[in-house]
């Protein structure tokens, strides 16, 4: 970990917040809470933006004050201080990253944000936008789930969630002690998330494609 182990300390504290107020920091899908016009469904796409390193929160603070549609999906682990008392932080899920709906005309006003660095690129360097119904899942699901970072993964029996909060959603299944996990990796951004499953909601890809002779040939 970067710097003293003081230092480290405060700076947890800082990030620490009491369980009443553990959510993902996000602005409403139809637009801003102070009632500005929402944005055009046909223009506007998801994109993600990379932003100085633990610059996060103030750059989700300052968007929401330009009435910018944006996405920070948070996870609350739990830390004890050398006191002994017990915290909740509240940390970015993706560190380094943040998730903005905007039109191509209005990327400008992101790029312009403190703290903001760039737009994570695809092919032809021009900003690759997200699929809809991959955010839409995370913001709709992710909160009902116990989620952390994971290491990305690409290799692992893969399967479905097939019921529940983030079905449909296609990762590499792993274990952690008695726990089973699925790694989610948003390939735009190689970053893995691991969410808790039960066995019963999952399905298997790697059967389904076996048992499928047109998938193999």
């Amino acid at each position: 970990m970067l710097g003293s182990q003081k230092k480290a300390h405060s700076s947890d504290e800082a990030e620490a917040v009491s369980e009443s107020t553990q959510k993902d920091i996000l602005l409403p899908a139809d637009g801003p809470a102070t009632g500005s016009p929402p944005e055009k469904p046909s223009a506007s796409k998801w994109f993600a933006v990379y932003t100085s390193p633990r610059h996060e929160k103030r750059v989700a603070q300052v968007l929401s004050q330009k009435e910018i549609e944006y996405y920070l999906p948070l996870y609350h682990p739990r830390r004890r201080w050398s006191d002994g008392s017990l915290v909740t932080l509240d940390l970015p899920l993706f560190p380094g990253y943040i998730f903005v709906r905007t039109e191509r005309s209005e990327r400008v006003r992101v790029l312009r944000v403190p703290g903001v660095l760039a737009f994570v690129c695809g092919t032809g360097h021009q900003p690759a936008s997200l699929p809809e119904a991959e955010i839409e899942a995370l913001r709709s699901g992710l909160h009902l789930r116990h989620a952390e970072p994971h290491p990305l993964l690409i290799v692992g029996q893969r399967a479905r969630i097939r019921s529940g909060a983030l079905a449909g959603m296609e990762g590499v299944v792993v274990r952690k002690k008695n726990d089973l996990r699925v790694v989610l990796t948003m390939d735009l951004i190689l970053q893995s998330v691991a969410v808790e499953v039960d066995g019963e909601e999952l399905e298997s890809l790697d059967a389904a494609a076996s048992a499928n002779p047109a998938n193999s040939a």
